[in-house]
């Protein structure tokens, strides 16, 4: 007999792997070496997907990266030839921020950003991107912003990061973009079919958890929306994206890479 023992994780108690080798031992008290047992974790997009893809044979890389609140955090991906695996909750995940001082308003996607550079030095072509348990409700800014997205204040600054951070934003910048984006392929793993706005939108849905109160929704709702518009007009691409099921997976993250650009933007830059 064979028994094929593919779980996710057991989220807050055990990784998938660990939920493997429990089960594996379970069966083997009772059936001893009668069975063959063949391990394969899986996930859904959230914690554990890289560990997954190394569990298949992917090899591990670690990079520093900036955290959802700022700090620096030691975050795992994969990658096997010409195809990388990223966990945004591995750089900018909900798990990275105790649960006191979350801060749904403030909280940024850049590691995740730089998670993808790291893939696209290591000559990556193809980056599968897990999107799920995030802390942030950016909309994916940050992480374009370490792909060298420029995104600025009526008078030329730099905006706050995260979703309130939006609020300030006159102008899109796409000059500077990592030209490589252009020729990336990018499969977002999630598990949420949630537009970027509205009702079931990432920030009336998902912001809750992340620490955003009754009030900031509605704000970053709308901050996130004009931002989708802005960005669409910059990389030249329809702003009916942010319709797109999967749009407002990760606090909106699920709308930037299913519309990489598909081409360098010529000086692309964009305002309200």
């Amino acid at each position: 007999m064979k028994v094929v023992i593919a779980p996710d994780k057991f989220k807050g108690s055990l990784a998938a792997n660990e939920v493997v080798e429990a089960i594996a031992a379970g069966i083997r008290d009772v059936v001893g070496d009668r069975v063959r047992i063949v391990s394969l974790p899986v996930a859904d997009g959230g914690e554990g997907t890289v560990e997954a893809a190394i569990s298949a044979g992917y090899e591990r890389r670690t990079t520093s990266v900036r955290g959802p609140l700022g700090s620096t955090v030691d975050a795992d991906w994969a990658i096997r030839g010409e195809e990388a695996v990223i966990e945004m909750a591995a750089a900018s995940g909900l798990e990275l921020v105790p649960s006191a001082v979350r801060d749904g308003l403030r909280a940024s996607s850049y590691g995740t950003g730089e998670l993808i550079r790291a893939a696209l030095d290591a000559s990556a072509t193809t980056i599968v991107l897990g999107v799920g348990g995030s802390a942030t409700t950016d909309g994916g800014a940050g992480m374009l912003e370490a792909l060298g997205l420029k995104l600025l204040t009526p008078d030329g600054d730099a905006v706050e990061p995260g979703g309130a951070g939006l609020a300030g934003l006159a102008t899109v910048d796409a000059a500077g973009l990592d030209h490589r984006l252009a020729g990336a392929r990018f499969v977002l793993a999630n598990d949420v079919d949630n537009p970027l706005c509205g009702p079931r939108g990432a920030a009336a849905i998902f912001g809750p958890q992340k620490g955003l109160g009754p009030d900031d929704i509605p704000v970053v709702d709308s901050n996130i929306g004009r931002w989708a518009k802005l960005l669409a007009d910059a990389l030249d691409f329809p702003a009916d994206g942010a319709e797109v099921p999967g749009a407002g997976a990760a606090g909106g993250v699920g709308f930037g890479p299913r519309r990489a650009p598909r081409r360098a933007p010529a000086g692309g830059r964009t305002g309200r």
